[in-house]
């Protein structure tokens, strides 16, 4: 019967994959016009094994990659570049995967052509989670709308609708034999759902009762039991005849995210929000295994066919693979950088550097786009807003990466050493930690000499610092709400700082006289930049405006707008001075030709807020992060002859 339906199913797939060129999905994601390269794939969300292990898929912001377990290499991209995945899965055969996300549908894809075969659309929510059922020719899903839906790939209709649950469902999965499905919801409930029958509510199921919200759930092979893991950091196993719990796994210290099975059903694996996961013998309850590595907290983990490794996906944006038999860590698949906040360039060129969310700097070479290094903060007992990374910067000399960490700036002079930065106490001697202000530290920038450093914060207040000594030298208060950017002139004479009080204001850094009061915009000045010869200051704003500004006067010079409806996040002067960049909350960036009428040019391609944007020292790089979890690098010389 199964070699009938896949026949049937066969030929279904082929008729979809004759229709004309413009259904079918490209195999790479394609760069966008003049961009040259691209950093990272976005952030990620789900994880699979192939049925043959020797693949990953990775879903996430811009779609689905597959990677060679062995080597990490990227080896496809499915993507319709809509919308997010949320959840990914491979046929029993590996010939299909299915890939849900935010637009509220199922998509199927041909795994070899890389062609889109079919959606499936009937959610009114975002589909969380999917689960191919053991012949392959009918999936199931979970939606926020709170419906499990199984569909008959074949047909592309809708087999059951099972209405029960409350509110969102996080998890859905098939028992082995295929006569079961479970859900877990944000209700606090584990639905067993037959498919003997046609009902399709709740009289249909067993219901198991925790108090918190359920995260994940997994059939054991025998099809007996069902595990659960939530928000009250425990696993919980079920038993699916009388809905009674079985045994209770306790360990973790925070909400636990995802559980899987063993392949053999002996070993329950969960993973958590406390950054661990750990391998339960099923039998006994006892925790078999701690795994370590993830810095930030673990969202998906899956075994491999065959039980002898396990990879996870964490919040910290790295993809591992597990020794299940001795719990090491063999190695990282992949990276997939979370929201990029920033990106500064080395003065040679040679080096960006970028962080995001993820609480990881990291070094990539420009000329080839490999990353050189990654740089783990750990979260230690802080929240990660209070211990994460807000700006960066190199040092004119290029020996020392600075950053923005909690209410302090770091100083981290062997960057190209891989290492971990914990809060305090700080374990690398050669770190230096410069404290003083009683609030987030929002910029850090290093005056030319590169003798002294400013750093602008949440406080209020501006302060600049005698590096070699530790010293704070001026505290400047002028401001009325929190300090954002902070600038040098070129020259060093001028230090310009922007606000949330909607000001510019400029000092003499020698002496902390106020120099200028520069008033103009009606929101949050973002971010500010002197350009190569220091007489003219730009600042971009949430007032989605540009101005210009005379930096020893004060005057307005000119106002620029094209940041339709959009915050300007970031600007950057190139090195010649004729072009300002910009980024904003419209996914775009613009270049202005300077002393000129002409309107910007738009750079298209970010599929989030561009954070920061960044000229290489040489003008030929332009460099934009964004929310999209990606650094693109633009061909500046093309664009500046268009």
């Amino acid at each position: 019967m199964r070699d009938k339906l896949y026949l049937v199913f066969a030929v279904f797939l082929t008729i979809f994959a004759n229709l004309p060129s413009s259904f079918a999905q490209s195999t790479h994601q394609p760069l966008p016009e003049n961009a040259v390269m691209r950093l990272g794939n976005g952030w990620s969300t789900a994880i699979h094994y192939s049925p043959d292990g020797k693949h990953i898929v990775v879903g996430g912001k811009n779609g689905n990659w597959i990677h060679d377990i062995e080597t990490g290499e990227v080896l496809k991209l499915l993507t319709d570049n809509e919308s997010a995945v949320w959840s990914v899965r491979y046929s029993p055969d590996a010939r299909f995967l299915a890939s849900a996300g935010a637009d509220s549908t199922v998509i199927l894809w041909d795994v070899e052509t890389g062609e889109l075969i079919n959606r499936l659309v009937g959610h009114s929510g975002i589909v969380s989670s999917i689960a191919f059922g053991p012949d392959g020719t009918t999936l199931v899903s979970g939606a926020t709308d709170g419906i499990v839906q199984v569909w008959d790939l074949i047909t592309g209709e809708q087999l059951h609708l099972f209405f029960g649950h409350t509110d969102k469902i996080n998890s859905v999965t098939y028992s082995q034999d295929g006569k079961l499905i479970a859900s877990g919801s944000k209700d606090g409930t584990v639905c067993i759902w037959s498919l003997q029958t046609e009902a399709s509510n709740s009289d249909n199921n067993l219901t198991c009762r925790t108090s918190v919200p359920v995260n994940s759930v997994a059939f054991h092979p025998d099809g007996k039991m069902v595990a659960s893991g939530g928000n009250d950091m425990n696993v919980i196993l079920w038993d699916t005849n009388t809905g009674k719990t079985i045994r209770t796994f306790s360990g973790h210290n925070d909400w636990v995210r995802s559980i899987a099975f063993s392949p053999d059903g002996e070993l329950l694996a969960s993973c958590s929000d406390d950054t661990t996961i750990r391998l339960w013998d099923v039998k006994t309850g006892e925790q078999q295994s701690l795994l370590k590595g993830h810095t930030s907290r673990v969202e998906n983990i899956v075994f491999g066919p065959h039980g002898k490794t396990l990879a996870s996906e964490g919040l910290d944006g790295t993809v591992r693979l597990w020794d299940v038999d001795s719990g090491k860590h063999l190695r990282i698949i992949a990276e997939y950088p979370d929201v990029i906040y920033s990106v500064a360039f080395s003065p040679d060129g040679q080096v960006l550097a970028s962080n995001g969310k993820d609480n990881i700097i990291r070094l990539w070479e420009t000329e080839t786009g490999n990353r050189l290094n990654r740089i783990a903060l750990a979260s230690d007992e802080l929240s990660t807003f209070l211990t994460g990374v807000t700006n960066l910067t190199f040092s004119p000399d290029g020996e020392i990466l600075a950053i923005g960490r909690g209410n302090d700036a770091v100083l981290i002079p062997d960057f190209m050493a891989e290492k971990t930065i914990h809060t305090i106490p700080n374990a690398d001697d050669s770190i230096q930690t410069i404290a003083g202000h009683i609030d987030l530290v929002r910029c850090v920038t290093y005056a030319p000499d590169g003798k002294t450093l400013a750093t602008a914060s949440a406080d209020g207040t501006v302060r600049i610092w005698d590096i070699q000594r530790e010293k704070e030298i001026q505290m400047l208060g002028a401001h009325t709400h929190w300090v954002n950017c902070v600038a040098f002139s070129p020259d060093g004479k001028i230090l310009a700082s922007g606000s949330v009080d909607n000001t510019v204001l400029l000092w003499d850094p020698s002496t902390g006289v106020q120099l200028q009061l520069l008033e103009g915009h009606t929101s949050s000045v973002n971010s500010i930049v002197f350009n190569p010869d220091g007489r003219i200051l730009a600042s971009g704003s949430g007032d989605t405006t540009i101005r210009l500004w005379h930096s020893q006067s004060g005057e307005h010079l000119h106002t620029l707008t094209g940041h339709v409806n959009s915050v300007v996040r970031s600007v950057a002067f190139s090195p010649d001075g004729q072009t300002l960049a910009s980024g904003g909350d419209d996914a775009n960036v613009h270049l202005w030709k300077m002393f000129t009428d002409n309107p910007p040019t738009i750079l298209t391609g970010h599929t989030g807020i561009v954070f920061s944007v960044a000229f290489s020292p040489n003008g030929k790089i332009l460099a934009s992060g964004s929310l999209d979890g990606t650094v693109l690098f633009w061909d500046f010389p093309a664009l500046d002859t268009e």
